[in-house]
């Protein structure tokens, strides 16, 4: 890729991600109530995502070979708990990924 293609790439990719980003702002400004459904997707759709990273994640753990899902399912348990415990996404996400980790490598 040459420079000026490289170039052209960046500045499309900032474009793209800069009406995303300002779009909802002006198409649904304060000046008028948002839709009731736009409501609804995003009461919906962050439970939704999250949903279908986990079933993403879990795709493949094998629970007939291998360590039988037991990693996964304590590196999941600890997610759970830290976010009941804490409220933080972050933490949450963080904590779940660090003690998978250390199970794989460390453990199993």
């Amino acid at each position: 890729m040459t420079i000026t293609q490289q170039i052209v790439t960046i500045a499309l990719l900032a474009l793209g991600t800069m009406i995303t980003r300002f779009l909802p702002f002006l198409v649904f400004s304060g000046k008028r109530p948002t839709p009731a459904y736009v409501q609804y997707l995003g009461h919906a759709l962050p439970s939704a995502v999250f949903a279908m990273l986990v079933v993403y994640c879990m795709k493949n753990v094998s629970l007939v070979s291998g360590t039988h899902g037991v990693p996964e399912l304590i590196a999941t348990l600890v997610t759970v708990g830290l976010h009941l415990w804490k409220r933080q996404m972050l933490i949450s996400i963080a904590g779940g990924t660090v003690c998978y980790m250390l199970l794989r490598h460390l453990v199993f």
